[in-house]
């Protein structure tokens, strides 16, 4: 029997609360992998730390106007000649890409990170660094290159300071520190 007070229920529309929380979830993961791509997208000029090359590994991050940075130029340029196929050396100027300086988690440049062929970070150095501390380096941990040997690169003096002493002012060199955030041109 029909009883005339009770009206029929009218049918549920749109999802339950199983649906709502599905939904909610769904777009929490969609939310979360956008996030994550931006976050892992390459940056236009970046270089990846050595993986598939096979090879060391040396990226210097500078500026081609800091002094110390120009005065590594031409030490990463004979590096990159003499050791070709067996050291990728790589510049970044973070000025121009300050998204790479903040990926490399950089506070001076110049910076130099040495990779080995695996990939794998072995060691950090700020300031300017001299071919010779950079092959004495390489020998620390184990990489030794064909051709000229780092015993036969010249080292500084004993008791002379790493960063050198420009001529003209005869004042030392140092690292340029950058504030903290993303690092811009000063």
């Amino acid at each position: 029997m029909n009883n005339s007070n009770e009206s029929p229920r009218p049918a549920a529309s749109g999802p339950g609360v199983g649906g709502k929380v599905a939904t909610v979830v769904v777009v929490a993961l969609l939310i979360g992998f956008v996030l994550y791509l931006k976050r892992e997208r390459s940056v236009p000029g970046e270089v990846k730390p050595a993986k598939s090359s096979g090879i060391p590994r040396l990226v210097d991050l500078g500026a081609k106007k800091c002094i110390p940075c120009k005065m590594m130029a031409p030490i990463l340029e004979e590096l990159k000649k003499e050791y070709a196929g067996r050291l990728e050396v790589i510049f970044i100027d973070v000025w121009k890409n300050p998204a790479a300086g903040k990926k490399y988690r950089i506070r001076v440049i110049p910076t130099q990170i040495f990779y080995d062929a695996a990939g794998k970070e072995l060691y950090r150095h700020e300031g300017y660094f001299s071919k010779a501390q950079i092959l004495k380096t390489w020998a620390r941990y184990g990489i030794k290159f064909e051709g000229k040997k780092p015993a036969e690169a010249k080292e500084p003096p004993a008791g002379k300071p790493a960063n050198p002493i420009l001529p003209k002012t005869g004042r030392q060199v140092t690292p340029i520190i950058l504030p903290p955030g993303e690092p811009t041109q000063q």
